[in-house]
């Protein structure tokens, strides 16, 4: 089923249980799903590798925004991201951990014969196509940079 099926039908579960979290998040991601198949070159269906850019792009949006929110002091605001990125992973894919990161990224850089921090670019293209949805792009990159510096 695709995730704007499943949204939907995870928006009308929120709404009969009064889930107010549940339902904000839910609707953050049917927006975003909405304006991603109305933009100008876009496809009727979205792919679930489109699906999974849409989710990621709200989770970092989120985490940004929490960041902000906990320097100024704004634990109101801090809370409803945290809610809001606990509902919007769900939809992902299992995240690797960092001991599967690692071995991932190895197996990439032994792969591309990359061997100093020159290289990250040939990495991070292919370590970013391969480990799409399993891990966060930031953490990907730290990773290629720890392993290359060695």
């Amino acid at each position: 089923m695709s995730l704007e099926l499943t949204v939907n039908e995870q928006i009308k579960k929120a709404m009969l249980a009064k889930d107010e979290k549940g339902l904000r998040s839910l609707r953050a991601i049917k927006a975003a799903i909405l304006i991603a198949k109305t933009s100008e070159g876009a496809k009727e269906t979205l792919s679930s590798d489109d699906e999974i850019k849409i989710l990621q792009k709200l989770i970092k949006s989120r985490k940004d925004s929490l960041e902000i929110f906990v320097q100024q002091n704004r634990e109101d605001l801090a809370v409803k991201e945290r809610e809001e990125i606990e509902v919007i992973e769900k939809y992902l894919p299992a995240q690797m951990n960092e001991e599967e990161l690692n071995q991932a990224i190895s197996a990439i850089i032994a792969q591309t014969g990359a061997n100093s921090p020159a290289d990250m670019g040939k990495v991070m293209g292919l370590a970013t196509k391969q480990l799409a949805g399993k891990a966060d792009g930031k953490a990907i990159s730290t990773v290629v940079k720890t392993l290359l510096a060695k």
